[in-house]
């Protein structure tokens, strides 16, 4: 009788996992001693959605012409709790990964993949960016939504990325990446359209768009390292742990830029 034994990824020893215990830990106080702050300190702040609609048939307008635009107020988003909301996301998923969710945690990352990382990453990461085009003049609520659809769509194809190339594979597939690369990309084009048009806008709202444009790219290059093997990112572990400062520093870098500048001002 032959017995076999599932592969375990690269560099998952009980020794790291510890230290990936101690991590999540001190990233869930952060990031819910963030959240608490930021909640407790927060005024009323907010951007409004809008509906923008032509008035009447396309091409109805005078000699076949543009026809009127309509806009109206759908209802204001309160920085501060969607703020908090990001923030207090990913101390819960920290949490849960250091406490009732360790088992699964370490069980998936000896598999190769962390379930909790995307799934929280599928809503923070979305507010996240919701926030960003916010501050750059997308407003609109279907720009909004459909943002927000390829952004979730980007953290499934890394999640799907992760489920195709168990360790062990004899081969590996980088379709789910391309495809996560090429629809989590649209919001940043859809906003840097809007960089020679908002002229006005202050300096502080390039640095968000700047920085976090550059950390969003910095986790897709993670993934791209982990699955060409390149360094130390052949080592899953040390790929998790890479994840793990990035959330911090993105997440962190945007609340407090964000709360800094535009709610307490």
């Amino acid at each position: 009788m032959t017995s076999t034994t599932t592969p375990m990824a690269t560099g998952v020893t009980p020794e790291r996992l510890r230290g990936l215990r101690r991590w999540n830990i001190g990233l869930a106080i952060i990031h819910l001693g963030s959240a608490a702050v930021i909640l407790f300190l927060t005024n009323d702040f907010s951007i409004p959605v809008l509906a923008s609609f032509i008035d009447g048939a396309p091409g109805s307008g005078e000699g076949g012409g543009a026809t009127a635009l309509v806009t109206s107020d759908l209802f204001n988003v309160t920085i501060g709790y969607v703020v908090g909301a990001f923030l207090a996301l990913a101390g819960i998923d920290h949490l849960l990964t250091a406490t009732i969710g360790r088992r699964i945690y370490e069980r998936d990352l000896g598999r190769g993949i962390n379930r909790f990382r995307w799934a929280e990453y599928s809503v923070s990461a979305t507010l996240m960016v919701l926030v960003i085009a916010l501050y750059w003049g997308v407003t609109t609520i279907n720009a909004l939504v459909v943002i927000a659809g390829a952004n979730v769509a980007m953290i499934l194809f890394g999640y799907l990325q992760e489920r195709m190339n168990p360790p062990g594979r004899t081969s590996t597939t980088m379709a789910p990446f391309w495809f996560g690369s090429l629809v989590g990309i649209t919001p940043w084009v859809a906003m840097a359209l809007n960089i020679p048009l908002y002229t006005d806008a202050p300096e502080y709202i390039f640095v968000i768009l700047a920085v976090q444009g550059v950390f969003f790219f910095c986790f897709g290059l993670t993934q791209w390292l982990q699955y060409k093997e390149i360094g130390p990112w052949a080592n899953y572990a040390f790929g998790e742990k890479t994840y793990l400062v990035l959330s911090l520093a993105a997440k962190s870098l945007l609340a407090w830029n964000v709360f800094l500048v535009s709610l307490i001002s």
